[in-house]
């Protein structure tokens, strides 16, 4: 059966620019663009008009920039939305998170050099872009409401199977939370679906038995989390959740492209309540610091605790890993580990969830409705590695809650 062509629209205020987007994505037999606009405003007209399954957007634009349009659309007509700008570029950290904040999944800059050089390469590149979000959730955007997680769901049809894109440092919004399952023993594994439906879940009932919840008296020492695509909007869902008194460390591993990292640390260090910082090497965490491993270069802990920058190669083709952080802090806090694995693709952290579990510390996956992308997720919950399995608005609470009992008990 052939599957619908993926419906694109275009929002750019050049017109040399949406000419060479067209020339881009013609040809492309999954790829229809069914509409182009000047404006934020006129583009915001359009989205009903001609229901697009993505919207690629520029930033810098009259009447309505891209961000404000951005914030509209996810408000009123929410879309995946990719943003194509020459100001989202690495050193654009402030631009890139705004939009992320905003509701765009991820960003395409343009080249410095304008884009007919390497015509093959972006035109593959933007297309895969394209593919991974036309299968992407997004959410309402309720600007007045967005602090008290009033958002809706908004799942797409699937369309087509394409290999993902080399790198994306997209996000993943917050919605309205949902409860909990808690996977142990015998119990059935169910899972409810954003909707409030209950519905078997088909990674569970594949997948071996879940380890044993480790008991209320585990004194928690270390928070680790790992995310990749959609993390940073995901991470900053959690974080800023955590109060300034958190009392342990957190360690985060986040795939993201070369050159964005720094930003994503200085974005999450102004929204957050705890210092976020790239972890130095020779020291030991810090009780109410969020960690990050440098690019490039993996995170583990040595035989006293302090942290180490390796160069050992990539893990699942990630360096730094999550998998290879969650084995260091499983290996050095056994069950005082509380580990997250958040949206992304692949399987990196499965495995060193699985290792935090085994060495009886508690673990923690986003659920598959609040993913942007539900591979490692998946992964570590079809190895029977997650004790909880919970949306990503229920996890800070969580964590808190465990902490703060351990401490107490």
């Amino acid at each position: 059966m052939n599957k619908k062509p993926i419906r694109v629209l275009l929002v750019d205020d050049s017109p040399v620019a949406l000419t060479i987007f067209k020339r881009l994505l013609g040809g492309t037999p999954d790829i229809e663009i069914v509409g182009t606009a000047r404006t934020g405003v006129e583009g915001l007209t359009l989205v009903p008009q001609v229901q697009p399954d993505v919207i690629c957007t520029d930033l810098h634009m009259p009447e309505m920039n891209g961000l404000e349009f951005t914030q509209e659309v996810m408000s009123k007509f929410p879309r995946p939305i990719l943003a194509i700008s020459s100001s989202v570029q690495a050193e654009d950290t402030h631009n890139v998170f705004k939009l992320l904040k905003a509701g765009a999944v991820d960003v395409f800059p343009k080249p410095r050099s304008g884009m007919m050089n390497n015509f093959d390469r972006l035109r593959q590149e933007l297309i895969g872009k394209i593919r991974v979000l036309s299968g992407v959730a997004v959410f309402t955007l309720h600007r007045r409401s967005a602090a008290s997680g009033e958002v809706s769901v908004v799942r797409p049809q699937p369309r087509v199977s394409a290999p993902p894109p080399r790198s994306l440092p997209p996000v993943c919004a917050s919605p309205k939370p949902e409860k909990s399952v808690r996977v142990s023993g015998e119990d059935a594994p169910r899972k409810r679906s954003f909707l409030g439906s209950d519905r078997p879940s088909s990674v569970m009932s594949r997948s071996v038995p879940p380890p044993a919840t480790p008991a209320s008296a585990a004194f928690y020492r270390m928070v680790a989390i790992g995310a990749s695509t959609g993390g940073p909007q995901a991470l900053y869902g959690i974080l800023t959740q955590l109060p300034p008194n958190f009392p342990v460390p957190v360690l985060c591993v986040q795939h993201i492209s070369e050159g964005f990292l720094q930003g994503l640390v200085d974005w999450l260090a102004l929204e957050c309540h705890l210092p976020v910082k790239i972890a130095p090497p020779g020291e030991y965490p810090q009780p109410g610091m969020v960690y990050f491993p440098p690019e490039r270069k993996h995170l583990e802990l040595d035989n006293r605790g302090r942290f180490v920058h390796s160069n050992a190669p990539p893990y699942s083709g990630h360096r730094p890993s999550v998998t290879v952080m969650f084995e260091s802090v499983a290996h050095y806090y056994g069950r005082g580990v509380l580990g997250v694995l958040l949206t992304g693709m692949g399987r990196d952290g499965a495995e060193g969830m699985q290792a935090i579990a085994r060495a009886g510390g508690l673990t923690i996956a986003q659920n598959e409705a609040t993913c942007v992308v539900f591979g490692m997720p998946r992964e570590a919950i079809a190895l029977g590695a997650a004790h909880y399995i919970l949306p990503v608005t229920d996890i800070a609470p969580m964590l808190i809650r465990k902490v703060v009992s351990s401490r107490s008990g």
